[in-house]
């Protein structure tokens, strides 16, 4: 396998981002995808960064408020956060998550 194109998702190691938010990270020249494991109840505090943000539930329900509207977000929806726009979450079940950022999250990649 030439793995400067093929990878093993197994071989990311996990990093939890935030009390409860377990992450697998891939960094690209212009994107970060954030594969998350989230457990019930963790929640992440309202904040802002520049990138703007695609979340998607594939497993579980997640509270996402953006910008004041507060949706839940079952298995199969996804949210579009704009740039500079103030949004927080919580899981109401544990969740697996992904989350798409772009410009690349410069902090992520440090971590």
């Amino acid at each position: 396998m030439d793995s400067t194109f093929f990878k093993l998702f197994a071989d990311i190691p996990v990093k939890e981002i935030a009390p409860g938010y377990f992450s697998k990270l891939i960094h690209m020249a212009n994107n970060t995808i954030n594969f998350i494991d989230v457990t019930t109840d963790s929640v992440v505090g309202n904040h802002q960064h520049v990138h703007e943000q695609l979340s998607f539930v594939l497993e579980g329900q997640f509270e996402l408020t953006i910008d004041g509207n507060v949706q839940v977000l079952d298995k199969g929806m996804y949210a579009v956060i704009p740039s500079n726009i103030w949004h927080s979450g919580r899981a109401i079940t544990d969740c697996k998550l992904i989350d798409v950022f772009s410009p690349v999250r410069e902090d992520y990649r440090k971590l």
